[in-house]
Formats: structure tokens, sequence, C-alpha cells
């Protein structure tokens, strides 16, 4: 079933009506347009931890990694070193694996490079927007031709764990796409979201 109706008697993508933290994140984040940087940024990175876990983990950690990656400001991010690795590793409050730990660090100061090339993050993501009138209806779609350009263009410049997967996530959920089903009661808020958001440029 794509489709649930949960005890609220809202209509929701089924993913969505699993627990009360997936029907926040379903009802009022994913799919609604995202233009401020640090939030890009936190996406980018938590998609990369969630890698081989739930969503459902990394949502349930979320305050935890903001706590422990400076609100995911990522000048002071890239300023991270040995200690600071060190600390992570011992740190419940996040998923503690070396390699997304020093990954993020490292896509921190790609981060800060990109904004001095490109102005913001946000008006490079947002260059990677489907044409609206060619975005596929929601379906199963895992990965797309947009998607693999952002994650070859990004591994370019140096970034890890940004595989085409993981940028197809990270535009559903920043509302590059709209990808709610036809029926969910949040698909018409994140159309109407997106029709009035201004691209960065």
């Amino acid at each position: 079933m794509r489709l649930a109706r949960g005890e609220d008697g809202v209509v929701r993508c089924a993913w969505g009506a699993s627990s009360t933290e997936y029907q926040e994140y379903h009802d009022h984040e994913w799919g609604f347009p995202v233009g401020d940087d640090r939030r890009l940024f936190e996406k980018l990175c938590l998609e990369g931890f969630q890698s081989g876990l739930s969503w459902l983990t990394i949502l349930r950690k979320r305050e935890g990694f903001r706590h422990a990656f400076a609100e995911f400001d990522f000048e002071r991010v890239a300023r991270f070193g040995h200690e600071d690795v060190v600390r992570l590793l011992g740190d419940t409050g996040i998923v503690r694996h070396r390699g997304k730990i020093e990954a993020t660090i490292n896509n921190a100061a790609r981060a800060v490079e990109l904004v001095e090339q490109k102005g913001s993050l946000a008006a490079y993501v947002w260059r990677h927007e489907p044409a609206r009138a060619t975005q596929p209806s929601p379906t199963d779609v895992t990965e797309t031709a947009e998607s693999r350009a952002l994650a070859k263009d990004l591994k370019s410049r140096g970034w890890r764990f940004v595989g085409p997967t993981t940028a197809y996530a990270f535009m559903q959920a920043m509302g590059l796409v709209n990808d709610h089903l036809e029926g969910c009661d949040a698909r018409p808020g994140a159309e109407q979201a997106r029709a009035a958001f201004m691209p960065p440029t």
C-alpha cells in the first residue's frame, strides 16, 4: 500500500505514517523547498550518515548531530581537527562511523570552497533542479539524470558520501522535486511551496 491514513485522519505516503517522527518530517519538511545553506549542508551530511541505516535512526539523532557538528555551520566544521574526530567517535548522540565523520569535515571545507565559487550552496544546488515539466511522477525512483549529475559534480569537487542515490534522496527532501504521491495530503502544500519558491541565483 503506497498511501496510508493515520489515526489523525491524514493521508500520507505510506513511509511517512509509520512513526510520529516520520509523520512530522513527512508533513512539514520532506519535499518543501529549502534555500538556506546550513539546512542544505545538514541534509547532505545526514544523507551520507544514513547510508546503510534507516532514515528514522538519523531523525532520532538529528539534534545530537546538530550539537556535535556546530549546528552544521560548515565554516566552523571545516576547522575541525583530529581531536574533534576523537570527540565525535565517542559521542553516543550520533552515528559513530569514522569514515562518515571525516567525510562531513571534508565536505564542510568543500562547501566553503563552493560558496566562494558560486556565491552560496543554495545557488549551486538549485541549478540541479530538474525542469519541472519533465519531472517524473512519484514512483520508486532512486536516482535520476539530475541526481547523477549532481553527485558526479560534487565528487569532482572532492565531496564524499554523495552518490547518485544519496543525491536524489537529498533532492526529494529539499524540495527540488515533489515526490509526495498523488492523493497524499502533503502533496498540494509542497507543490504550492515549490511554485512560490524563487531558486537562488
